[in-house]
């Protein structure tokens, strides 16, 4: 497997945490967002996602975009430890947190949108993050056990700890938040999720590194 990821975009690190969850070893080629005004947008990477996004993932002669399509796909194919459990109720559960992250929160304070927000994009990015975190804080109320959703980890806590970096960056005030808080620290200290931190990849540039 090839992924083509960028260290500090919360969508790869979904991603890796999945892979690395899963055990699957995979070269990784680093598509810079920011820098020659983002790697993304080249005519050779065009070729690779048209959407010119990362994650991509190149595995078993296929290439998939869209984080949570690649990790349902690993899933799929490589069950082992699941991410979704057998029961219905906590499977609908978990898409819907994952969901709720995923296209109600993340993709509304992105590069791209932040990029169109000049001056106002800190301040957008948090009113967005608290907006999304004030209701995921309810559902989690109802969800969580030890992780998101009962005591196993899943396709919502992949969502989860990225989501919550993003926070910090953006200095959102976490107090309000204990539960989401609390899950976060629990997965942190899972080997899975501290190796594919954004401060432990080879793109890292030497500041950011853990």
């Amino acid at each position: 497997p090839v992924l083509y990821s960028y260290f500090r975009s919360s969508c790869s690190w979904r991603v890796r945490i999945a892979l690395a969850l899963k055990g699957i070893s995979y070269d990784l080629v680093p598509v810079n967002l920011v820098k020659d005004g983002g790697q993304q947008f080249s005519a050779e990477f065009k070729t690779v996602n048209p959407m010119q996004q990362v994650p991509a993932l190149k595995i078993d002669g296929i290439t998939l975009s869209q984080s949570l399509a690649i990790i349902h796909y690993l899933e799929d194919t490589r069950p082992n430890p699941r991410l979704l459990p057998q029961d219905p109720k906590k499977r609908a559960q978990i898409r819907m947190i994952a969901d709720h992250i995923a296209s109600g929160i993340q993709p509304l304070q992105n590069l791209v949108v932040l990029k169109k927000m000049g001056e106002k994009k800190t301040e957008w990015a948090q009113n967005c993050i608290t907006s999304g975190f004030q209701a995921l804080e309810q559902i989690l109320q109802h969800t969580a056990g030890r992780y998101c959703v009962g005591d196993e980890v899943s396709m919502a806590d992949l969502c989860l700890v990225p989501q919550v970096f993003n926070a910090e960056r953006f200095k959102v005030n976490m107090d309000p938040y204990p539960t989401i808080t609390r899950i976060n620290k629990a997965l942190l200290e899972l080997e899975a999720f501290r190796v594919s931190h954004p401060s432990r990849q080879p793109d890292t540039p030497a500041e950011l590194r853990a």
